[in-house]
């Protein structure tokens, strides 16, 4: 079991992160509105983004089993507003059937350090207010909800968790 950090060059691997992004889509949202929200090329470029340093300060991170299998992703980025930076993990999958084997909280893990190591102490996330597997799983993580408002394109009420990563607190500006 192993994480490694995806590549610019590997494009195998960036489809099959943005057909796991429509996955999530999909798995939070619902068939129809979760397919429609992003083409496919537009979900690889914004996999692209993030590893193009020029663009973003992100990482993409691959996990893998024991036999070698890409069992599930994860983005996380700086982000700058009003005058602060802080942590945003942009998205998680793991395969339904590598679920529960602490996958999640690897990830997790691993963004709260380079968080810390970029000098950023507040990590969040945004999902929808009906993802409770993944509310579950932040909030076993010390996040709590800060914000809630609307989606855009979906419509559907969406939830900002939030930790200070130097407590178990949410940040105080929230």
């Amino acid at each position: 079991m192993s994480l490694y950090e995806l590549r610019a060059e590997d494009t195998v691997e960036i489809a099959r992160v943005a057909e796991r992004m429509r996955a999530t889509l999909i798995e939070v949202e619902g068939a129809e509105t979760g397919a429609a929200m992003y083409s496919m090329d537009w979900l690889q470029d914004r996999v692209r983004f993030h590893l193009d340093p020029a663009q973003s300060q992100a990482r993409v991170l691959i996990a893998r089993d024991a036999q070698g299998a890409n069992v599930g992703h994860t983005i996380f980025r700086i982000e700058s507003a009003n005058d602060r930076r802080y942590g945003l993990i942009s998205t998680t999958y793991v395969l339904p059937e590598a679920r529960r084997a602490g996958w999640a909280a690897q990830f997790l893990a691993q963004a709260h350090a380079w968080f810390l190591a970029q000098g950023v102490s507040e990590s969040c996330t945004w999902t929808s207010s009906t993802n409770t597997p993944l509310i579950q799983l932040y909030s076993k993580h010390g996040y709590r909800i800060v914000e809630q408002g609307a989606n855009d394109l979906s419509g559907t009420m969406m939830v900002r968790l939030a930790r200070d990563l130097r407590s178990d607190e949410p940040p105080a500006h929230a």
